[in-house]
């Protein structure tokens, strides 16, 4: 069987982030001198799982997730990462995928708050790719936790749950880098 795929979302407008006074696209943004997005997919690519990126500007989250979805058909589940997760490390993708089985989502924390990805088995496949509107991938969550309780993975990874969608959020980001950059010498 195939392994998952990492399903980047890179569609989303950014409302937040230029409501909060930024300018252009959150994933274009700078962090450490590269884009956010790029910071994103380095990791993706780092942990050597399958990924797909979809950028196409769906009309909300509910399609970009079912694109992503339809166009890795036949993995054995998807990861589902917004591409504003640029501290991600690839160790928690890596992670993510091998708790995936076959029949629980699995949900990843960090402190006791949810982060992502949040992954899906590939019994979730028809209903990710119907999914449309703004809403994610929330409603396929609550029908497959009815069947299946999911798998819960705290990891020690701030990076899950750190998502740039303000100003503020960039600039936060932008020194917890700085700070692991520091504890890593």
């Amino acid at each position: 069987m195939n392994p998952p795929a990492v399903v980047v979302l890179a569609s989303g407008r950014g409302e937040r982030f230029t409501a909060s006074g930024g300018k252009g696209s959150k994933l274009q943004a700078l962090l450490a001198g590269k884009p956010v997005l790029q910071h994103t997919l380095d990791a993706v690519r780092a942990s050597g799982l399958r990924w797909h990126l979809e950028d196409a500007g769906h009309a909300g989250m509910g399609d970009s997730i079912a694109a992503g979805v339809r166009a890795t058909r036949d993995a054995a589940g998807w990861l589902i990462l917004p591409g504003d997760l640029p501290l991600v490390r690839p160790e928690s993708l890596l992670a993510v995928a091998a708790a995936l089985g076959d029949e629980a989502a699995v949900l990843p924390y960090y402190r006791g708050e949810r982060g992502h990805p949040v992954a899906f088995p590939a019994a979730c496949g028809d209903a990710l790719s119907r999914l449309s509107g703004p809403e994610g991938a929330a409603s396929v969550l609550q029908a497959r936790m009815k069947i299946h309780s999911p798998v819960r993975l705290d990891l020690g990874d701030p990076g899950i749950v750190t998502d740039i969608d303000t100003l503020q959020a960039l600039a936060a980001a932008e020194n917890l880098l700085a700070t692991d950059r520091r504890g890593a010498r």
